[in-house]
């Protein structure tokens, strides 16, 4: 018996499909989720200038002390 795709949380979702890799519908279940999910994700260019490999170095320093000061607090 499958589990209820539905209730489980992206987190659970992905592992589940991590550790059964053949499950087409869990897959897309998870792609659907991913998709459809609200997020503050910011899109930068493609790093190919100097100027865009400082903007992306800046973000992703910028994402390190996120992530720092959420485990901190």
């Amino acid at each position: 018996m499958k589990p209820d795709f539905d209730t489980m949380s992206i987190a659970e979702l992905r592992a589940y499909v991590l550790s059964h890799r053949s499950d087409d519908e869990a897959f897309y279940k998870l792609a659907d989720r991913l998709e459809a999910s609200p997020d503050d994700t910011n899109l930068y260019p493609s790093p190919d200038t100097p100027e865009n490999i400082a903007i992306m170095e800046a973000a992703i320093q910028e994402q390190i002390k996120k992530l720092e000061e959420k485990h901190k607090g």
